[in-house]
């Protein structure tokens, strides 16, 4: 792609990596198959192509139309056309420093100014969202009274808060048995309210396989949410929290990694090093600590799952594994959590369209609730065509996102390798309608056939003429 920025815009570090990223893009349009929004909308200004070319001019020429404004909103962030794209395009930081500029230079609407704000203060830190969440369950009733921009957030209110855990404090948590590594854990921000049964069980999963486990004191939230709204100061604030706390950590005893369990989470810290690459205190502390980072279940390959036998059974034996975005285009990750799965006894199942996003995407959900529910709608349907015992994914977006519509439980992938090597079920399942052993049966009976029938489709028997 041509470009056209002057010595002086260039002198600008965001713009010239920018610059870079834009000229190793070849217009061959490999991304509209596999980018969400163009696959629902049609619009080649809502594919990554199309916002290419608007950040480019955009960036260029230094104004932001409304109209520009609208179509680099609309990207979920999914990152389907990096792992689409034969060239090499690293649309991420592409679609980061545009979000950036228009918070710095366009003039949104007071109202969706004041969402923004509200949701990257609020949902960043854990004491104010479990308030919100609380405030919001009173508000539900008056639902129909409020501001139409409130609905999607009353939407996704769950109907109870779970206690904070204890878990999420600063201390550590000793190996059992033989130590094989020491690793801080990421509490995090949103994940602790919503389900603080996740740190639990991967802190429990951790050191059943001989881990040390640190939260390390200052840690928190990883900056994730905020970065993605543009919100770039008080993202690299947490950024640094986040390195000042594992260092200390590091420098003291020692860390071999540090385990995220989160994917947006986990998308963003091993890109610390990028983000703070022209801090001259933090870059490089930011590249070690952008090095450590590992998902939990890259942590558990490398030791080896320890399982048990008996907990899977032909009633939770089929899951339904959502691969997170953040986790399969973001990192790169996902063949490791299903071989995990399966090495838990479980049979993971590949749902159908499983590149296209959910609709969670950090804060998407509520900010484009319209697109985001015809996405979650889409991913449903097709975890159903799996019939499915439960469904597992890696991030906490997308477990809020479907639990709501999943007719079957949905859990954290850590929560059942957990389970399955010795800890307690999941939370999830205990909300589940009480089965009669005829109802259950009858259900399996039902997949039975199904799997049969379908068998019989692609392979039918041959007969002599």
């Amino acid at each position: 792609m041509r470009t056209d920025f002057t010595p002086e815009q260039l002198a600008d570090p965001d713009t010239e990596q920018s610059e870079k990223v834009l000229r190793t893009c070849t217009h061959c349009g490999f991304c509209t198959a596999t980018c969400p929004t163009y696959v629902l909308l049609s619009d080649e200004l809502d594919s990554p192509r199309g916002r290419i070319y608007l950040i480019k001019d955009m960036l260029a020429g230094g104004t932001v139309s409304a109209d520009t404004v609208k179509h680099i909103d609309r990207c979920l962030s999914c990152l389907a056309c990096m792992t689409t794209c034969p060239s090499g395009v690293h649309y991420m930081h592409l679609i980061d420093h545009a979000r950036r500029w228009i918070e710095r230079y366009y003039r949104r609407p007071w109202g969706d100014l004041a969402l923004r704000k509200l949701l990257g203060t609020v949902l960043s830190r854990p004491p104010l969202f479990r308030l919100a969440l609380r405030c919001a369950a009173i508000a539900k009733p008056l639902a129909r009274y409020l501001p139409g921009r409130l609905a999607p957030l009353l939407a996704l209110t769950p109907d109870a808060i779970p206690a904070a855990s204890a878990a999420d404090r600063p201390q550590v948590f000793p190996a059992k048995g033989e130590p094989r590594l020491r690793v801080a854990l990421l509490s995090g921000c949103a994940q602790t309210v919503l389900a603080p049964g996740i740190n639990e069980a991967t802190v429990r999963l951790l050191t059943h396989h001989g881990c040390e486990v640190v939260v390390a004191k200052g840690s928190g939230c990883c900056g994730a949410l905020v970065h993605h709204l543009g919100q770039e100061a008080a993202a690299l604030r947490f950024a640094r929290a986040n390195i000042d706390a594992w260092e200390r950590e590091r420098l003291a005893s020692g860390l071999d990694a540090v385990v995220i369990n989160a994917s947006g989470c986990g998308t963003t810290i091993k890109d610390y090093g990028f983000m703070l690459r022209e801090d001259p205190v933090y870059a490089q502390k930011a590249r070690h600590i952008a090095g450590l980072a590992r998902d939990i279940t890259e942590v558990i390959e490398t030791l080896g799952l320890r399982a048990i036998s008996g907990v899977v059974t032909s009633e939770n034996r089929r899951v339904a594994y959502h691969s997170a975005c953040s986790m399969q285009h973001g990192q790169g990750l996902h063949a490791g959590p299903k071989r995990l799965l399966a090495a838990a006894g479980f049979e993971p199942l590949e749902v159908p369209e499983g590149h296209l996003c959910c609709g969670s995407a950090g804060t998407y959900n509520l900010l484009q609730p319209q697109i985001a529910r015809a996405l979650r709608d889409r991913k449903l349907a097709n975890i159903a065509a799996t019939e499915p015992d439960l469904v597992a994914t890696g991030n906490i977006g997308c477990i809020t996102q479907l639990a709501g519509g999943c007719p079957v439980p949905i859990v954290h992938t850590v929560e059942l390798l957990d389970w399955a090597t010795g800890g307690p079920e999941p939370n999830a399942f205990a909300a589940r309608s009480p089965e009669t052993a005829a109802e259950v049966g009858g259900r399996q009976e039902r997949k039975r056939e199904n799997r049969q029938a379908d068998q019989g489709r692609l392979y039918p028997s041959s007969t002599a003429d």
